[in-house]
């Protein structure tokens, strides 16, 4: 079964508030199978425009448990925790 990653390309515009979301959302990543394999540091935009100024990645056991993950009511209850204080875009991608 090909793993399904969540990725993540986010500008944070309240970091203080942001701090709340980071602290939350590990355990429920974890509760569905997830660990991160990117989650902020140096980054280096090659090509095209940059997509944020933070990336992370997320690998999940499967494409159905990363959307398991996002569609949950332990991650919907904290999502305005990212929403409200940072902008960007978030993508499920089925593996390989």
């Amino acid at each position: 079964m090909p793993a399904g990653y969540l990725i993540g390309h986010i500008t944070v515009t309240d970091p203080e508030a942001y701090r709340e979301y980071m602290a939350r959302v590990p355990a429920i990543i974890e509760a569905h199978g997830g660990h991160y394999l990117v989650r902020g540091g140096a980054e280096d935009t090659v090509e095209g425009k940059q997509a944020g100024t933070r990336h992370v990645c997320i690998a999940f056991p499967s494409f159905d448990a990363a959307k398991g993950f996002y569609h949950s009511p332990e991650y919907q209850e904290i999502l305005a925790l990212r929403t409200d204080h940072a902008t960007g875009a978030i993508t499920l991608v089925e593996g390989v």
